[in-house]
């Protein structure tokens, strides 16, 4: 391959390698992608064109007929996929009748035989060239706004790093992206060996200062590439945990692949807590919190992490979510007066002063049901697989436990959670030094934070990002704070809603 601002060049030796590049083009593809296919008969374009919608079904043996005589055929999949075939297009207008422009508001278009459509493709389209090669393979030329072009660069620079280390031929499929800048893939070696998992994060670009000269991810301490990831879960298997093992990686260019943990939850078809693996999720908790963790770790390259403090600055940036776009969005675009802002964050202060002395462990951050494998086929604490944890801390243990019981995404209701605080309690009680009581004030003070954040952030989401489907866990993340206030030391911070005018349900419903 090489490459310039507006250009690729790839070089496919056969039908196969022509296969698994469709395969690999649809990584790179998002809905509303117009791909032109140009090229003689024979070329590979109905090569390309039917490994990527066999690979977007997942299904090798799918029916993908040419449309050269229907001219366009359409695939209900998990992005809809129209298939134009414009050789018998008699004239450009006709793209109207057969649905081009409702085809890209929903999905992504294979275009073959794209002159034909004259001035009708999006200009911001995807082409390529397909020339027969000297050897007998095709060379492509792709150009493209260079957006889309870097997409396309990612997922050649990843066949790449798979072939360098040994996996030459593999499939890939696209597995899940996150909230933050990372994407996952399945990937199936060609030889038949399990399943593995790939790990696409690019390091972090930095957002504009926010506060004291940092950008955002730096104040609340968020992993900017993958070493904090390859750190913590060595940490954690050398403990005796369940995290992925990286089995190959290129940590420059933010590229792992892992051990694939299997697919299992913690949740049931309805999407409901399964009691019994909530419960051996909360008593593997209870283990991780209990064993030390060095503060340095030294991973293969001689890279040293140091993980961060769950400081003060950190705690309080958080909280701020509710002032800045909770309190706006109750009060009808009123923000909060400088006298309320000035009395939250110094109850905040006292709340974090109450902190002082608290039990004190790795926190990872998000040990919710996203982040918790179930391996039915193992035993103890092996059970429980980790994934997620770049960006773990050093702070309050019961951040972790309120993650957990207080699910932000899936209802705990108050037995279960009760349930899951006595197993955990009962489990750290085994070492004499553990103090309930004080564990209990630092529950309660960090679900308030946890609590305090994440119903500042639904309504960020909803009103700056235009993401409104994250307001259905408002009513649940208002009741966890309605819990928390059970605590008395949280009294000053439950009149201060009040005041505020910020309403608290007595369930999650």
């Amino acid at each position: 391959m090489s490459a310039d601002p507006a250009l690729l060049t790839v070089h496919l030796a056969d039908d196969a390698a022509t296969a698994r590049f469709g395969e690999d083009l649809l990584l790179a593809l998002q809905v509303g992608d117009c791909v032109a296919l140009e090229g003689d008969l024979g070329a590979g374009k109905s090569t390309l064109s039917r490994a990527l919608i066999r690979a977007l079904a997942d299904d090798p043996k799918l029916e993908v007929p040419s449309p050269t005589f229907t001219l366009v055929q359409n695939y209900d999949l998990r992005i809809p996929v129209a298939h134009f075939d414009l050789y018998r297009l008699s004239d450009a207008s006709e793209l109207d009748e057969l649905g081009l422009e409702e085809a890209l508001a929903e999905g992504i278009c294979l275009v073959e035989w794209p002159a034909k459509a004259g001035r009708a493709l999006p200009k911001d389209r995807i082409e390529i060239s397909f020339q027969f090669a000297s050897d007998g393979g095709r060379n492509l030329s792709i150009q493209a706004p260079e957006l889309k072009l870097a997409r396309l660069r990612r997922v050649i620079e990843i066949r790449r790093f798979l072939e360098e280390n040994g996996y030459a031929g593999a499939r890939r499929r696209h597995l899940t992206g996150d909230a933050s800048n990372r994407a996952y893939e399945h990937v199936y070696p060609a030889d038949g060996a399990a399943r593995l998992v790939l790990m696409d994060a690019p390091k972090r670009p930095n957002g504009p200062p926010i506060r004291d000269g940092k950008p955002y991810s730096q104040l609340v301490h968020l992993a900017e590439d993958v070493r904090p990831f390859v750190a913590i879960g060595q940490a954690l298997r050398e403990r005796g945990f369940a995290a992925p093992e990286v089995l190959a990686q290129d940590l420059d260019a933010g590229l792992l692949l892992l051990e694939d943990l299997g697919e299992g939850g913690v949740l049931d078809e309805q999407g409901k807590p399964i009691a019994d693996r909530y419960r051996a999720s909360a008593a593997c908790l209870a283990a991780i919190h209990d064993a030390p963790f060095d503060r340095e770790i030294v991973i293969a390259g001689g890279h040293k992490h140091v993980i961060p403090d769950f400081d003060r600055a950190a705690m309080k940036f958080e909280v701020e979510l509710l002032l800045d776009w909770h309190l706006p969005w109750k009060r009808k675009g009123q923000q909060a007066t400088l006298e309320e802002r000035s009395r939250y964050l110094a109850i905040w202060d006292q709340l974090i002063d109450e902190l002082a002395g608290s039990d004190t462990s790795i926190v990872m951050r998000d040990f919710h049901s996203p982040n918790i494998i179930w391996r039915d086929d193992r035993e103890g604490h092996d059970r429980v697989g980790l994934i997620d944890f770049q960006d773990a801390m050093i702070g309050p243990s019961a951040y972790d436990l309120v993650s957990l019981v207080q699910d932000a995404r899936v209802t705990i209701e108050r037995p279960l959670m009760d349930q899951l605080m006595a197993d955990y309690l009962s489990a750290r009680a085994r070492k004499a030094d553990f103090n309930e009581a004080a564990f209990l004030k630092s529950w309660a003070i960090m679900s308030a934070q946890r609590a305090c954040k994440l119903n500042g952030l639904w309504v960020r989401l909803k009103e700056r990002d235009g993401k409104p489907g994250y307001m259905r866990h408002l009513p649940r993340t208002l009741w966890h704070l309605s819990v928390a206030f059970e605590h008395p030391v949280l009294a000053p911070l439950r009149n201060w809603c009040i005041e505020a005018g910020i309403e608290l349900p007595e369930s999650p419903a």
